[in-house]
């Protein structure tokens, strides 16, 4: 297939599979289900689809210097770029090791959670740095999503679902417990946080840090999203305690936080209509809600201003404006 065929057939247009845009403001798939959100919703701003066609769209992650997003496709093996200028869209990495969820570190690289078994690192020249493989000499299972704290550390998940089948990953046996880990940005030297969360997924922390936030996907009976208090040294963690239970059929994914302490999180699989983004505030009260006609895995916040969110879900690619900013390190 020539490069000009392929740009074309990566490139299709949101009405391509179904999706319409919404005509009249405010957008009705934005919802306010608390008065607090309020406040958060643009009136002129709609929900847009940049993109469909993958097959498991996860891990995005905004390029402010290059004007580009980019998110993984975990089935396809390759991490997608979109063209914040043009709308385009083309491979960025292929194969991707099964890369699943992206981040930057405080110096603007590229951080990767990768199903092969390892977390990376893209260099200003292009280079990859594996900045975890092994926990005491033995495999990781399928790293799942990561974020960056202040002082350059960098925490991710490790479950076991990319190893699972042949899907997202190679089928294979786990050789660690399921865990949070947290890396020194500068030596590398790598600790387990916490093994006491069933299925690690999603996770960031509260704007001033102090805070922890893991989903947890496994939870009996429901998925919850649990709180940790994070030390004052930034390296261990404490408090673990239910934040949000997600009730029967709810399923938080990935997530980041607003500048406010709100947490806009991935949603789906539920009922009709619970498909998108589920906000909740600080206490944990469910506030608002994006409604998507698809599973929504993971999101992230972006734009110059970093008032754009950004959802990447199942086969598709979407954004909103909202009137709040994303913290930084997400």
């Amino acid at each position: 297939m020539a490069g000009n065929e392929r740009q074309q057939m990566m490139q299709q247009t949101p009405t391509s599979a179904g999706w319409r845009d919404q005509p009249r403001y405010p957008d009705p798939l934005v919802e306010a289900l608390d008065p607090r959100f309020q406040k958060y919703i643009i009136f002129s701003a709609a929900v847009e689809r940049l993109y469909t066609g993958s097959r498991w769209a996860e891990g995005p992650v905004y390029f402010g210097d290059g004007r580009y997003l980019l998110w993984s496709d975990i089935p396809n093996n390759r991490i997608l770029k979109w063209e914040e200028e043009t709308g385009a869209v083309s491979e960025f990495r292929k194969p991707s090791n099964f890369g699943n969820g992206n981040t930057r570190d405080r110096q603007g690289r590229l951080i990767t959670c990768e199903h092969g078994r390892r977390v990376t690192r893209t260099e200003y020249d292009g280079s990859i740095t594996v900045i975890m493989g092994r926990w005491q000499g033995k495999r990781l299972n399928s790293p799942n999503d990561v974020i960056v704290k202040s002082d350059g550390s960098i925490w991710f998940t490790d479950p076991p679902f990319g190893i699972l089948g042949n899907y997202e990953g190679h089928k294979a046996e786990s050789e660690t417990p399921m865990a949070v880990y947290r890396v020194d940005g500068e030596t590398l030297e790598a600790s387990i946080v916490t093994d006491d969360v069933l299925g690690p997924n999603g996770l960031a922390f509260s704007p001033d840090e102090r805070i922890l936030y893991v989903v947890e996907s496994r939870g009996l009976p429901n998925r919850r999203l649990l709180a940790f208090d994070v030390a004052a040294d930034g390296r261990t963690l404490s408090g673990k305690r239910i934040f949000i239970d997600a009730g029967p059929g709810g399923t938080p994914d990935g997530f980041r936080v607003d500048i406010d302490g709100n947490l806009w999180c991935g949603w789906g699989m539920g009922e009709d209509g619970m498909d998108g983004v589920m906000i909740f505030a600080p206490d944990g009260d469910r506030i608002g809600r994006i409604r998507l006609p698809e599973r929504c895995a993971n999101v992230c916040f972006g734009g110059p201003k970093r008032n754009r969110l950004f959802m990447a879900a199942s086969q598709s690619l979407y954004s909103v404006y909202v009137n709040t900013q994303g913290v930084a390190g997400g």
